[in-house]
């Protein structure tokens, strides 16, 4: 089995409300449940980003496709690994999206 990282895109914030954030905790608990040992690395939120540039140049926030996130998972080839992120919970918000890339080992 190959690993492929899940790189999760987009620029919504986290629930303040309890109650949204359990729902939203349930629903990533249950994908990762659907996942199994496929699951490498569950990954975590990331904060804002600052993305350097040839010669220097700092951009602030992520640009206009900020990371949120990442998994790391197990899959047979990308066509697995992409069936296996068209579940995630992160693409009930239209502003997100996951990229996904095999990770090749170097060592």
């Amino acid at each position: 089995m190959a690993k492929f990282l899940y790189v999760y895109h987009g620029s919504g914030k986290m629930p303040t409300d309890e109650a949204e954030r359990k729902a939203a905790m349930d629903a990533w608990n249950g994908w990762y449940g659907q996942l199994g040992s496929a699951v490498v690395d569950g990954g975590n939120p990331v904060g804002m980003s600052k993305t350097v540039l040839p010669g220097g140049k700092v951009e602030n926030n992520g640009g206009s496709n900020p990371t949120a996130g990442y998994t790391i998972v197990e899959a047979k080839d990308i066509d697995d690994a992409v069936a296996k992120a068209k579940d995630c919970p992160i693409l009930m918000d239209p502003a997100f999206s996951v990229e996904i890339a095999p990770i090749i080992e170097m060592m």
